[in-house]
């Protein structure tokens, strides 16, 4: 018998959601025939199978939480299985139910290892909730401590923890699952600074694509001062310019935040540009957006004001050290031409992190990014 633990598909994130399974006990499947479609960093993906063979045991169900590296799939048959986009080793463990945790049903991979191990994101969230990570008894692969397991040190700590389960709580899933790992990230790693200022854009045609224009401007603006197009390896204590600029592009959907990627944007035609915002927000949509859309953005733009707000100071996601935010536009009196006029005005943030990023570095980019919009087109 072989077994297939679930591989790391997302960044930073130690689960995924069961979604539902394509396959049962007794099946016989082939290599890359879907098995199971799970949730995890804001997509639903397909998890091929590793090699042909006949289905033994399912571990999980839908609804339930697996770790990365806890035992998926048994196979009677086949050959041995391909740890296809696990990274690094994880060496085969005994599969375990973990009964003791508050809410979720979990499928853990356990076994008798030191304490204290963890990988850079379940440290910083240790850090951050001030759990001392060599008091946390670990559940996942080889002996190390995951994010559930930093979690129930923290609910074991606090106060009320042997009171009787709150039925009221509701269970963070899928999106906001993914939302509170990668700002509870952010906020453990990132030193933030914020500037702003407003673009005159009273010289705008009508029907201005606002959205083209805004990813064009940082387009321009990384172009000029590539600091802000950057990322910054906290471990290495460096950074690396990217060579291109690839786009996150926050959408506030009602499943939640989604920050699909607009890849090399500096060489591509507004017309260009216009398409593939609108293939991905049909993706969205339709929950079809392939995982890897959603990784590798080299800065981010939120155009926030399309709801409300003028200026904000907005997150980081690392390793990216900028994100530009679009408040909304509003007609105000002005200087233009020497003359004080009615002129509309668009609200720009820019948060940066200071580790990385100058405040010199930052209003040049600012500066870049306002002029480009200020022009009529």
């Amino acid at each position: 018998m072989t077994t297939f633990f679930l591989p790391d598909i997302g960044e930073g994130l130690q689960e995924a959601e069961i979604v539902t399974w394509h396959v049962g006990v007794g099946d016989h499947v082939v290599a890359d025939q879907p098995l199971v479609s799970v949730e995890t960093d804001k997509a639903v993906v397909e998890i091929p199978s590793p090699t042909s063979g006949r289905i033994a045991a399912l571990h999980g169900e839908p609804g339930d939480l697996v770790d990365v590296g806890a035992a998926l799939v048994d196979f009677t048959e086949g050959d041995t299985t391909d740890p296809g986009a696990i990274v690094g080793a994880l060496p085969p463990v005994e599969a375990a139910a973990d009964e003791g945790l508050t809410g979720d049903r979990r499928v853990r991979a356990s076994a008798e290892h030191p304490v204290g191990r963890a990988t850079p994101a379940v440290r910083a969230l240790a850090s951050a909730l001030g759990v001392d990570l060599a008091t946390v008894v670990p559940t996942g692969p080889d002996g190390t401590v995951t994010r559930a397991d930093v979690e129930a040190a923290t609910a074991a700590q606090g106060p009320g923890a042997d009171r009787a389960e709150d039925a009221s709580v509701e269970p963070l899933r899928g999106v906001r699952r993914a939302m509170d790992a990668n700002m509870t990230r952010a906020h453990a790693q990132v030193v933030p600074a914020t500037v702003t200022d407003e673009a005159d854009i009273g010289d705008w045609p009508a029907g201005t694509d606002a959205t083209v224009r805004l990813v064009r401007a940082v387009a321009r603006a990384c172009t000029v001062e590539p600091a802000l197009n950057a990322s910054y390896l906290g471990r290495e204590r460096g950074r690396r310019l990217n060579d291109t600029v690839d786009v996150g592009i926050a959408v506030d959907t009602e499943h939640g935040l989604f920050v699909p990627v607009l890849r090399d944007v500096v060489p591509r035609a507004a017309d260009d540009l216009r398409r593939g915002l609108d293939e991905m927000h049909a993706d969205i949509v339709d929950r079809t957006v392939p995982a890897e859309h959603l990784r590798g953005a080299t800065i981010t733009l939120s155009n926030f004001g399309t709801i409300g707000g003028r200026h904000a100071a907005l997150v980081i996601v690392p390793p990216q050290v900028a994100i530009i935010g679009a408040g909304r536009a509003r007609d105000a009196a002005a200087a233009h031409n020497g003359q004080l006029a009615i002129r509309r005005m668009l609200p720009l943030s820019l948060t940066f992190d200071h580790r990385v990023v100058m405040g010199g570095e930052a209003t040049r980019f600012l500066n870049v990014l306002k002029l480009d919009l200020e022009a009529a087109s």
